[in-house]
């Protein structure tokens, strides 16, 4: 079986040829590139794609795979908002992807974000590596005690939360499929998307994105956010209008911001642009700020989730080898 794999990086192959080590023969065809239109002529022989965040697939691509006999477009991921699955249907292409793959890792990937950001580290790093051990301007805030919103309390948001909950936190919650019973063991109380931007002193954002929750930090809601309030988002860049955000650091209404993911961060995450000018101005101007932390979505980047990611992904392409269903609750 062959599979054309994109977007390619080292930590893929070993991940993907350790979960493949014992499995029956497959072929990887490992690609740097990303997937799109213009590239998709390289899946010829291939019966399946195995795609990530920033691989573009829309109805010209699927077109083209189709043409070539691509079978199956397996994204290593969660979520699917680049793949137009309409098209996909139409061409009789299924698609697959990882729908949860350790939530422990993002979680604590949000959790270290809030942590590195409020104490400073980061600059109190640098500073010592200069033989520089002044305290100035690395004063904090204690966790203990603050309130914590929660939006979005599926897998993820609920390890967050429940991460959350032993800095001894006040926890809030929104989500259009609230999940009352675990609310009650967590201690954590759901109330309207308001209340909750109004109260809480930390915001962590854990939706997928869709028409409903695209810019959902948008001008507005920011403006209801309490004063000071740290943001993070460890979602989907595109929950977040960076033009908003951008303001209110500005302004100071927003004490803090981290984030692993940017609305505009397809050619730019995941790529070493160290000897070059940043063309994008509003991520340039996102990083002169001292209250602003970026990674480059790394969440997900433990050692137990790009196992699980490949090893989902793989048992689904072994599914179309052998002409079974899909693995449950991964299919699109």
């Amino acid at each position: 079986m062959i599979v054309s794999f994109y977007d390619t990086k080292p930590y893929d192959q070993n991940a993907f040829r350790e979960a493949a080590k014992d499995a029956e023969s497959i072929e990887w065809r490992f690609h740097d590139f990303r997937l799109n239109a213009e590239t998709a002529a390289s899946a010829a022989g291939a019966q399946a794609v195995c795609v990530f965040v920033n691989d573009r697939v829309d109805a010209a691509c699927i077109g083209v795979l189709a043409e070539h006999g691509v079978r199956l477009i397996a994204l290593r991921c969660a979520g699917f908002n680049n793949v137009d699955l309409a098209a996909a249907k139409a061409h009789g292409i299924a698609v697959v992807r990882v729908p949860a793959y350790s939530p422990h890792a993002v979680a604590e990937h949000t959790v270290a974000l809030l942590l590195t950001l409020n104490r400073q580290i980061h600059r109190a790093y640098n500073r010592v590596r200069d033989l520089n051990f002044s305290l100035h301007g690395l004063v904090g805030f204690d966790v203990f005690g603050k309130t914590v919103g929660i939006i979005g309390t599926g897998k993820i948001g609920q390890v967050t939360a429940e991460v959350f909950r032993g800095f001894g936190v006040r926890l809030l919650g929104y989500d259009p499929y609230p999940k009352p019973e675990w609310a009650a063991t967590c201690g954590l109380n759901y109330v309207p998307p308001d209340e909750l931007l109004a109260q809480s002193d930390i915001v962590s954002l854990h939706l997928p994105l869709t028409p409903q929750s695209k810019y959902l930090i948008n001008e507005q809601t920011v403006a209801r956010m309490k004063r000071g309030a740290f943001l993070i988002n460890t979602s989907r860049g595109k929950l977040i209008d960076t033009t908003a955000v951008i303001d209110a650091l500005k302004t100071g209404h927003l004490g803090g911001v981290a984030l692993d993911v940017y609305e505009e961060e397809e050619g730019i995450f995941f790529e070493d642009h160290s000897g070059r000018p940043l063309q994008d101005d509003e991520l340039s101007r996102l990083l002169t700020f001292p209250n602003v932390l970026i990674t480059s979505h790394q969440a997900f980047l433990t050692h137990e989730a790009l196992g699980q990611i490949a090893g989902t992904t793989l048992d689904n392409l072994q599914r179309l080898r052998n002409g079974k269903s899909w693995l449950e609750g991964t299919t699109v």
